[in-house]
């Protein structure tokens, strides 16, 4: 596991056009996505942009990075499809079998960016997500006689070929100037959607950090998709505590904003990975491996996906740490120390939880 390069990667543009953009991270740059069988990609929609309706073979997480808009689900055998208001800090649960479309309102001044992470272990491509399109150049339909679709939509074969071949694009296409869409309803966004900026906080460590666990509880669809998240805000210069995840799970990891710097150490007391991160980049911890990250001045916010609904984490430092637990003669023995320096050790931590306060 130690000889996979663990090097934080930005995404490569897929495709994309006026109404947007489509970026995705691929295991030939990032190898451990197809370790983990885990996939990462980005939409980002310009001002009117439409992401066309799609499945995908891949359970997923979306998490709104930037801006707000509009986000269309049809749950499967659902009869009417849920239309979503979406914002910054949004995160929706994506099972399989979910038709999805994204669009960013047409007088919007910021582009609508939304992350998806996600288990690719049924996919057609570890570590890679394939999107079926229902419509536009790529689309389903596109594949089929016109025999064959004049039959499914019971209309003349001349109808059925004009309304299959009038979408030139591609994926994403940007709305014609008065064109409307469904307004969101309020009521939809029930049990679909956390917002993971106003939520009650799971851990709030002044001076040091706040985090949002997205588990069965608050987002019930996540056990659908079969993965948890978190997203994690820590202050400049703040640590988090090293730890590993006990559940043999998968950590994949994106930078939302700021900067710092990160350590993973492997097997045989390895370190596999010491690197600055910044804004834009994804990295996965392997399994049981402990990962510890220092903010710089700016501070660091990160948003995670854990390839378990209910994920558990044990942590190595602070005052819910294994050490706290283990008896001062075990510690001792282990450390091969003497007591004094023993209970100096013990004595360190007692009020600190996961993330310290640079003193």
């Amino acid at each position: 596991m130690a000889a996979v390069d663990l090097t934080p990667r930005q995404p490569r543009k897929a495709y994309g056009g006026e109404g947007g953009a489509y970026y995705e991270w691929s295991p030939a740059d990032l190898p451990m996505l197809g370790v983990a069988s885990i996939g990462g990609a980005k939409l980002s929609l310009s001002a009117g942009g439409l992401a066309l309706p799609s499945y995908s073979d891949s359970a997923k997480v979306a998490y709104v990075l930037q801006g707000k808009g509009t986000c269309g689900i049809v749950l499967p055998e659902a009869s009417k499809e849920k239309v979503l208001a979406v914002k910054e800090g949004d995160a929706l649960a994506l099972p399989f079998g979910v038709v999805v479309w994204w669009h960013n309102l047409p007088e919007a001044t910021t582009e609508l960016v939304v992350l998806f992470m996600g288990d690719t272990s049924k996919g057609h491509k570890p570590g890679q997500f394939t999107n079926f399109q229902l419509t536009g150049a790529n689309g389903i339909f596109t594949g089929f006689s016109t025999e064959f679709v004049g039959r499914a939509w019971d209309l003349a074969q001349e109808d059925a070929a004009k309304l299959v071949s009038t979408q030139s694009a591609s994926g994403i296409v940007k709305l014609k100037a008065g064109q409307k869409l469904p307004e969101p309803l309020a009521g939809d966004r029930d049990g679909m959607v956390l917002n993971c900026l106003e939520a009650q906080l799971d851990v709030d460590i002044k001076n040091g950090g706040r985090v949002v666990v997205l588990n069965t509880q608050n987002l019930p669809l996540v056990k659908e998709v079969g993965l948890g998240a978190d997203l994690v805000r820590i202050d400049g210069h703040s640590m988090c505590s090293p730890g590993f995840s006990c559940d043999s799970a998968y950590q994949v990891t994106y930078i939302v904003r700021g900067s710092g710097r990160v350590q993973v150490v492997g097997t045989d007391g390895k370190r596999v990975l010491e690197t600055r991160v910044e804004g834009g980049n994804l990295f996965i911890v392997p399994r049981f491996f402990v990962v510890s990250k220092i903010a710089d001045a700016s501070g660091m916010e990160w948003f995670s996906i854990i390839t378990t609904p209910n994920p558990i984490f044990s942590h190595l430092a602070g005052r819910t740490s294994v050490w706290k637990a283990i008896s001062p003669e075990v510690l001792e023995a282990s450390f091969n120390t003497s007591p004094e320096m023993e209970k100096l050790f013990r004595s360190k931590r007692l009020d600190s939880e996961i993330f310290f306060a640079p003193n």
